[in-house]
């Protein structure tokens, strides 16, 4: 039985979040969308693109994109769900930092949290 919103087949968009990427923004911890592979930051991160990206495009699940964790999380029902098995790589690089990326975060990042 398969999850609506999680497409197995599609990678990742890349190691970090796309909008941060873009902007020289920096996260806390990534997200991937289990229906595109859109790879945003997470809610406690200061721009929370992971959401926004599900408010956009109505893709309701995302996947932890980090080390270790295989969680799936549904925005609209605000509950975790069972997934299938993603398409690699299963997390960010594992010389990626969090907060990420290298060089971009403030000293003072905790101070940034939402």
């Amino acid at each position: 039985m398969s999850t609506p919103g999680i497409d197995p087949t599609v990678p990742p968009s890349g190691p970090g979040c796309v909008e941060c990427e873009a902007t020289g923004g920096w996260w806390f911890h990534l997200r991937r969308c289990a229906q595109c592979g859109h790879v945003g930051c997470c809610d406690s991160s200061p721009s929370q693109h992971a959401r926004g990206h599900a408010a956009e495009t109505g893709h309701p699940v995302i996947r932890s994109f980090e080390p270790g964790e295989d969680w799936f999380w549904d925005f609209p029902a605000d509950r975790p769900v069972h997934g299938a098995h993603l398409a690699d790589p299963q997390h960010h690089p594992l010389d990626q930092p969090a907060p990420g990326p290298r060089g971009r975060v403030p000293a003072d990042w905790q101070s940034h949290l939402n």
